[in-house]
């Protein structure tokens, strides 16, 4: 296991608009997540703490499908692509976390950063046709669309969670701690 490797500090503008914010406080959430699970090999990636079946591989294949989730089914309406598409969900609902133990590390990061990507893209293509406002394809029971803003407010909270897991877990694994690689 080595130490991972930072490029530079990620934050949300001081004083920045909206979006601007959200979008930077989510990427300082991805930020994390990618600090905490890399340089791993697969034993750290399946280290779990205590009772917990929580995973850092099982986290990076979770947010993977949430970030397809939000933006391709909840945001354009679409039905989830590869390898998503083939889960029977109601038989197996955990199955991101259960079967991350099935892939090389190299997998689950390029997995996740590859649903990272499409998020991006999908986001910056809807903020150049309107604002956060923007109401996404999925339509409740109620009759309800989650704007855009709600989805990446959601989207921050899920992050926000599972990086306290990330940092129970990487710190049993090799004694990783901090919120900031470069401090």
């Amino acid at each position: 296991m080595t130490e991972p490797q930072v490029q530079s500090r990620t934050e949300p503008p001081l004083a920045g608009d909206e979006a601007a914010t959200l979008l930077g406080s989510l990427e300082r959430q991805r930020a994390y997540v990618a600090w905490k699970c890399g340089g791993l090999d697969a034993a750290g990636l399946q280290a779990t703490v205590g009772v917990s079946a929580i995973t850092l591989g099982g986290l990076l294949k979770h947010l993977a499908v949430v970030e397809d989730d939000t933006f391709c089914r909840k945001w354009l309406g679409q039905e989830l692509g590869s390898p998503w598409d083939t889960v029977d969900w109601d038989a197996d609902p955990d199955w991101e976390w259960r079967s991350a133990a099935d892939d090389s590390p190299e997998q689950l990061l390029t997995l996740w950063q590859n649903a990272v990507a499409r998020s991006r893209s999908v986001v910056e293509e809807a903020l150049a046709k309107g604002g956060l406002g923007q109401l996404g394809s999925i339509t409740t029971s109620a009759g309800e669309s989650p704007s855009l803003r709600r989805l990446l407010i959601d989207l921050i909270e899920e992050y926000a969670r599972h990086v306290g897991h990330a940092d129970l877990i990487r710190e049993s694994v090799d004694g990783l701690v901090g919120e900031d690689p470069l401090d």
